[in-house]
């Protein structure tokens, strides 16, 4: 049965996919860099004719023929789908902004230097030498963009997306 609403709301983040080249790499990086939840651990799905096997085609279309897939959690309750696909490709350069897509995910962490050297220490990578501040002298609302050791683009904030342009981040 269809619900009709009369009025727009916002609605609230389910979850996100992700794909990944080694998906035990990625739980663990996940798990132990970023504390996310495991909640249910890496299982392998075949093209058949079970339910998830028959929404996977409608999805990927057909001779997908297998993958592994992880569900996380982050302390907010936002779903991860950790995807490692049979016939994973890794682009030497994951870093596409310019084109039409998803370029990057946002963690929020009040001490993000800590985390960008975790992520660092674990195999990622810093995408700017520092952080930087919104409001320098004056709020210490900052960000930072990493990549993680499967080359997804992970942007650290201090502190929550409201606060960082609820007062105009970008100045007048």
């Amino acid at each position: 049965m269809m619900v009709t609403v009369s009025e727009t709301y916002p609605k609230t983040f389910s979850h996100i996919g992700i794909s990944v080249p080694d998906l035990d790499a990625a739980v663990k990086f996940y798990t132990k860099v970023l504390g996310w939840y495991l909640i249910m651990p890496a299982t392998e799905i075949t093209e058949d004719n079970s339910a998830i096997g028959e929404m996977c085609s409608d999805v990927f279309g057909v001779n997908w023929r297998k993958f592994r897939i992880a569900h996380l959690s982050t302390g907010d309750r936002i779903g991860i789908e950790l995807f490692e696909f049979n016939n994973q490709q890794q682009p030497e350069n994951n870093f596409e902004y310019w084109k039409t897509g998803v370029f990057h995910f946002s963690v929020q962490d009040p001490n993000l230097e800590e985390l960008a050297e975790k992520i660092v220490a674990a195999g990622g990578k810093k995408r700017m030498k520092a952080p930087r501040y919104y409001y320098p002298g004056e709020k210490p609302y900052r960000m930072i963009y990493m990549e993680d050791p499967f080359g997804n683009i992970i942007e650290i904030y201090s502190h929550s997306y409201e606060l960082h342009y609820s007062s105009g981040a970008y100045g007048a």
